[in-house]
């Protein structure tokens, strides 16, 4: 691999490279060296895991990445601690916004709970840090469940079938 990097002028960073058992056998040979589950691995802002299909069947599975998803919801943690006294339809339209641009990079097969996970954080802040704009409580969770349907936040759907999309490329497979 080295090698064939290096054709291109490419290298690669040590520091950030390992090899690690990973494929159809690895969760058996996991088990049997008492190792438990089989190791992962983050790329893209994806960790990338062993999994079984419906079927019953290997198959590498996605989730968000854990510090991925951590960073974003600190983030906007901080954009919200530093604008909550803007006006409630500025909030609502930029968490509107910023949860569509990540329901487009990560809503892909088999990572649903990672994402649902995430809107709900989402509203958990915005409960919080809305209810800090004054001295007195703005909201119960009642309260907030209608405020939400007011100006509600988009639902997370799959955006991209992972296997669907590997029919129309197959040609390069």
């Amino acid at each position: 691999l080295k090698l064939r990097l290096k054709k291109f002028n490419l290298e690669i960073a040590e520091d950030k490279t390992k090899v690690i058992p990973f494929g159809r056998f690895a969760e058996n040979n996991a088990k049997r060296t008492g190792n438990g589950k089989p190791a992962t691995f983050d790329f893209l802002g994806f960790t990338h895991y062993c999994g079984k299909s419906k079927q019953g069947k290997f198959r590498v599975k996605r989730k968000s990445s854990r510090k991925k998803v951590q960073g974003k919801l600190k983030e906007s943690k901080e954009w919200l601690k530093s604008n909550r006294n803007k006006s409630i339809h500025l909030i609502m339209e930029r968490f509107r916004r910023s949860l569509v641009g990540y329901y487009n990079y990560y809503c892909i097969t088999d990572n649903s709970q990672t994402v649902n996970d995430f809107k709900e954080k989402i509203e958990i802040l915005l409960f919080k840090w809305l209810n800090r704009r004054s001295q007195r409580k703005s909201f119960t969770w009642d309260k907030f469940r209608l405020f939400l349907q007011m100006f509600p936040l988009p639902k997370p759907r799959i955006r991209v079938n992972i296997y669907e999309l590997r029919k129309e490329i197959s040609y390069i497979l």
